[in-house]
């Protein structure tokens, strides 16, 4: 499978970090999934989705500062990548593509 396939979970990751901006991290990600996208996942299974996409180099990470709150622990910050738009932008004009050739599924 090529590195710019991105599976459903993968996308929604992809376009939650890109609405989140400099607060993409785990449980972040995965509040979002659940008020945005109705979807129950788990933080490993939010972990393991963007461990998947940064190795595919659709996302980068960087620690954010340690915060009291987080008993001096820091956040790992999500960004998505040129290739990773790049992904988001052909998985959306192949969902289109499709929809846009069943007429009677098209909302007008």
């Amino acid at each position: 499978m090529s590195k710019d396939h991105i599976g459903e979970l993968e996308e929604l990751v992809l376009l939650i970090i890109v609405m989140l901006k400099e607060e993409a991290y785990g449980l972040a990600i995965r509040k979002a999934l659940s008020e945005q996208a109705d979807r129950s996942v788990t933080i490993g299974a939010v972990h393991g989705t963007v461990n998947r996409l940064e190795s595919k180099g659709l996302v980068e990470s960087s620690m954010g500062g340690a915060t009291e709150e987080r008993g001096g622990r820091r956040k790992r910050i999500f960004q998505i990548t040129s290739a990773g738009k790049q992904a988001l932008e052909k998985s959306r004009d192949v969902k289109v593509n499709l929809w846009q050739q069943i007429p009677e599924l098209i909302i007008k």
